[in-house]
């Protein structure tokens, strides 16, 4: 069983609910579920939308990471995500940030996420889970990445529970 964190994120209709019955279906394929706080967000990129709520999981999945990716996008369309445009606004968003230590790049699955360095919403629910995670493409721990950001570019408003 390969160790997994996905970070997890909904600003579209009931967000806190899609993010619950998100992960009661991941539950379905990854055990020993941890659950970060959730975290009020406000939105990156496109930024004229409604707040985020942002959470992020670990687990344990006999899933190689295309099926993982394949099943999480299962989940994504149960839950009725549409997928708008870039940065958009979404029912559900659920991104692979780590498979155990490896790095995967492919045309449709890049491992880790490739923007989660940049995202204070994504770094700190992970710390929340384990504060001794590193990320193997730079082999800084979260910790650093987290002290290297610029706090005039942090996202999070507040934590939710």
């Amino acid at each position: 069983m390969k160790t997994v964190y996905l970070a997890l994120g909904a600003n579209v209709g009931d967000s806190q609910q899609n993010i619950k019955r998100a992960i009661e279906l991941l539950s379905e394929q990854i055990e020993a579920i941890r659950i970060a706080p959730l975290y009020l967000s406000r939105a990156v990129g496109y930024t004229d939308q409604s707040n985020f709520i942002n959470t992020a999981i670990s687990g344990q999945t006999n899933l190689s990471p295309q099926d993982l990716l394949v099943f999480i996008e299962k989940i994504e369309k149960k839950i009725g995500r549409i997928r708008r445009f870039r940065w958009g606004p979404r029912e559900i968003d659920i991104d692979i940030i780590f498979y155990g230590e490896e790095i995967i790049k492919t045309e449709g699955l890049t491992i880790p996420h490739p923007s989660f360095t940049d995202r204070d919403f994504v770094l700190i629910p992970l710390l929340d889970l384990n504060d001794s995670l590193i990320d193997p493409v730079s082999m800084k721990t979260l910790q650093l990445l987290k002290a290297e950001l610029d706090p005039s570019q942090f996202s999070i408003i507040r934590k939710i529970d």
